[in-house]
């Protein structure tokens, strides 16, 4: 019971977390769950509550969504997460997250300093970035930091970035899920407790998540973004060598 409440916990912060700068659940729940069913399997576990509470946003927010960043981004970020999905179980895990983790840290030191203001990405970087974000995701269940990193370059208000952010991760959902179940199909029904939990606990904390971006400005959204980011990467880095 202990387990199933820090699950829930950290499942309703996470989707709250979400709600604000657009990523977070694969981030803080994954590291969590692997203590008890192992990286490989916890990063299919979270795959489902993670496409129900970006399902909700999404269509929470849709009215929000920049559709030209989307149509740029988001179709290359789904690829990737296919490409990853498949990769996941054969890559070494670890090395990729330390790679990311170093790689958010210092885009969070760039957006912090002023330094990223500067950079406005166009063409084939749109689409690298894109379909990196969504590789890491397949992977290790960590696209949201990198997509979050990239996504603010386009310089979106804050409900438009979270709306973006959103229908990207969820188009990446929709790539590597069916990869997820066909694969761990029989190990996931097992865990359907752990995974129940987590999907209330990451609606709840979306919809808890939402009243604050409303009111946010822009200037303090970005700060936590850019915040929310160096966090994650030294998490990233850190998480590998326990």
């Amino acid at each position: 019971m202990t387990f199933f409440a820090a699950v829930f916990a950290v499942a309703v912060l996470s989707g709250a977390t979400a709600s604000l700068v657009g990523f977070g659940i694969g981030s803080m729940l994954t590291p969590l769950l692997a203590l008890q069913v192992g990286t490989d399997l916890a990063v299919a576990v979270v795959a489902l509550p993670h496409a129900f509470a970006t399902g909700l946003r999404c269509w929470r927010l849709r009215h929000a969504i920049d559709r030209d960043v989307l149509k740029s981004f988001g179709l290359l970020s789904a690829a990737g997460g296919l490409a990853g999905a498949f990769a996941y179980s054969q890559l070494d895990a670890a090395a990729l997250t330390r790679v990311l983790g170093g790689l958010l840290v210092l885009t969070a030191i760039a957006q912090l300093s002023g330094l990223a203001s500067r950079w406005h990405p166009r063409g084939a970087v749109v689409g690298v970035v894109g379909l990196a974000s969504g590789f890491f995701g397949g992977i290790a269940g960590n696209q949201g930091g990198l997509r979050a990193a990239a996504l603010a370059a386009f310089r979106l208000s804050p409900l438009a970035f979270v709306a973006t952010s959103t229908a990207t991760g969820l188009m990446v959902d929709a790539a590597r899920a069916p990869v997820y179940l066909y694969t761990a199909g029989a190990e996931l029904r097992s865990l359907w407790i752990p995974i129940t939990v987590a999907t209330i606990g990451v609606l709840v904390g979306t919809i808890l998540g939402e009243r604050v971006l409303l009111g946010m400005p822009r200037d303090r959204f970005a700060r936590l973004v850019a915040v929310a980011i160096g966090v994650l990467g030294l998490w990233l880095l850190t998480s590998t060598y326990w």
